[in-house]
């Protein structure tokens, strides 16, 4: 999509936001955001997104209020490399290599916290597991490598509304982030990504098909996974 306002800095200055092309060029300012505790909105590879510090209750919180979401609504986590995973989520049970096959890529794995993950206990109270993503965006990466941390990361837009694959998708929300990054309409189509269950040794379970269910399966069972058959 083009603006037809831009300014000659690729800014375009609204009175809800400041909206900025998704390029490396502002990378650094998006960086500054989350470490200070904002809300920023970011196109991934699957649909636009809003994300902040996941160890900041206040921000986390913040996407709550913004999403008009419960907060028994879990939210997922974004790191910047698939190494990084280790630090939040316990993957020792995991076949090796599976995790490069199928990360970067618009795929949530939902594994165990675990004792030694340094998440904050604020997110996602009383759950023992956390749903991980290392999209196959480039500029959310860099966000979350610069960042230290883990991003929290949702869809943008209200709880319940269709997803956003556009920023002009969720323009009502603009004024409640720091900064919206234009990265054109999204391809992927409104579907999300697939999200899948890795808590239990030797087994998957799809939670949702998503944009890359057929592709994640046949990784999966490539890797010797079987489907988890349990109402569990």
């Amino acid at each position: 999509m083009a603006w037809s306002l831009d300014n000659p800095d690729g800014n375009v200055e609204t009175k809800k936001a400041t909206v900025s092309p998704a390029a490396e060029d502002y990378s650094q300012e998006a960086i500054e955001a989350i470490r200070a505790g904002k809300v920023i909105a970011v196109p991934t590879d699957t649909l636009y997104g809003f994300a902040c510090d996941a160890c900041s209750a206040e921000a986390v919180n913040r996407i709550y209020e913004i999403k008009g979401r419960k907060h028994t609504s879990p939210l997922a986590i974004c790191v910047g490399d698939v190494h990084d995973i280790k630090h939040y989520a316990v993957t020792d049970h995991l076949p090796h290599g599976l995790l490069d096959c199928l990360l970067p890529g618009p795929v949530t794995l939902v594994l165990r916290r675990g004792e030694s993950s340094i998440l904050e206990k604020s997110l996602n109270p009383g759950l023992e597991s956390i749903g991980v993503r290392v999209p196959d965006c480039n500029f959310i990466r860099v966000i979350a490598r610069g960042s230290r941390s883990a991003i929290a990361l949702t869809s943008a837009n209200l709880s319940g509304q269709p997803s956003s694959i556009d920023i002009k998708d969720f323009e009502n929300l603009w004024e409640h982030c720091a900064y919206v990054y234009d990265g054109g309409i999204l391809p992927a189509g409104r579907a999300g990504s697939t999200v899948v269950d890795l808590t239990k040794l030797g087994k998957y379970k799809i939670l949702r098909p998503g944009s890359a269910k057929e592709e994640t399966v046949a990784i999966l069972e490539r890797h010797s996974l079987l489907e988890d058959g349990t109402g569990d």
